[in-house]
């Protein structure tokens, strides 16, 4: 498979990845300038930079890229493999590493007022969005017509149905404690990049309790975010949606939240 059929396919399936390309070549190196090697998550390649020690170095660097999002640019002299160059060729070498990521996603979970709000305000800033409710008569496209996919299954089935990876963002604006108290073990041991439970304070903490009591660590519900959102006195359905949803851009983009009139600059 050549690497654009390749980049294609992942494409495709949603997939994520690095692109690996040599953009400039000097001396006497394995490869030359154009060579390209696409990277997996768990470090399988299509293609070739050259091989040998300088090849794995890329393929942990473009492991890390795929894992922090941003595109990198590595430099390597192969001259001295004693003071730490990869390679003995006597060239330089620079490659330049790009991101290939999926769509982010949000998974809507409870598709009462509050959900059918949130997917609608997820699927107009361009995220894929799925919705899942354990009631088939709120999980369809007549009762949330801004979805992508649909999953009428109870909370603790949703990883065995979806994909749940690093750009996947989980709301939880389920019906009342019990349902999170049964659902959310499952989800804790997912890779997804963020889970929110919408409600007070109160009805996080009467949940953590009793997720403690049954044997859920503390460090993993720290990873869960509620009360949901950010605070904006919201009383809406379209209010609270745009809270969580400020929420997740806020997290996914490094922001801080701040005011723009505050920042300096």
């Amino acid at each position: 498979m050549s690497i654009y059929q390749a980049l294609a396919e992942l494409e495709k399936n949603g997939g994520a990845g690095a692109l690996c390309t040599i953009v400039r070549s000097q001396g006497s190196t394995p490869r030359h300038e154009a060579s390209k090697m696409l990277v997996y998550p768990d470090g399988r390649i299509t293609g070739t930079i050259g091989g040998g020690e300088m090849e794995m170095r890329v393929i942990r660097a473009a492991q890390e890229v795929i894992r922090e999002g941003k595109p990198r640019l590595l430099e390597y002299s192969m001259s001295d493999p004693a003071r730490g160059d990869p390679g003995v060729c006597g060239g330089q070498v620079e490659i330049f590493v790009e991101p290939i990521l999926p769509k982010p996603k949000v998974v809507v979970v409870g598709s009462g007022h509050v959900g059918k709000a949130v997917a609608q305000l997820a699927h107009w800033l361009g995220f894929s969005v799925a919705v899942s409710d354990d009631r088939p008569e709120y999980c369809n496209p007549e009762a949330v017509p801004n979805a992508d996919e649909y999953y009428p299954v109870p909370l603790a089935e949703l990883p065995s149905k979806l994909e749940i990876n690093p750009w996947t963002y989980l709301v939880l604006t389920t019906r009342g404690v019990n349902v999170d108290v049964a659902g959310l073990p499952a989800l804790l041991d997912t890779q997804a990049a963020y889970i929110g439970i919408i409600g007070s304070k109160r009805r996080w903490a009467t949940a953590r309790k009793k997720l403690v009591e049954a044997g859920v660590p503390e460090e993993k519900l720290d990873r869960v975010h509620s009360p949901i959102g950010l605070e904006l006195h919201a009383e809406t359905p379209e209010e609270i949606a745009l809270s969580i949803m400020a929420e997740i851009l806020m997290l996914r983009n490094g922001s801080d939240a701040k005011p723009m009139s505050e920042r300096n600059g």
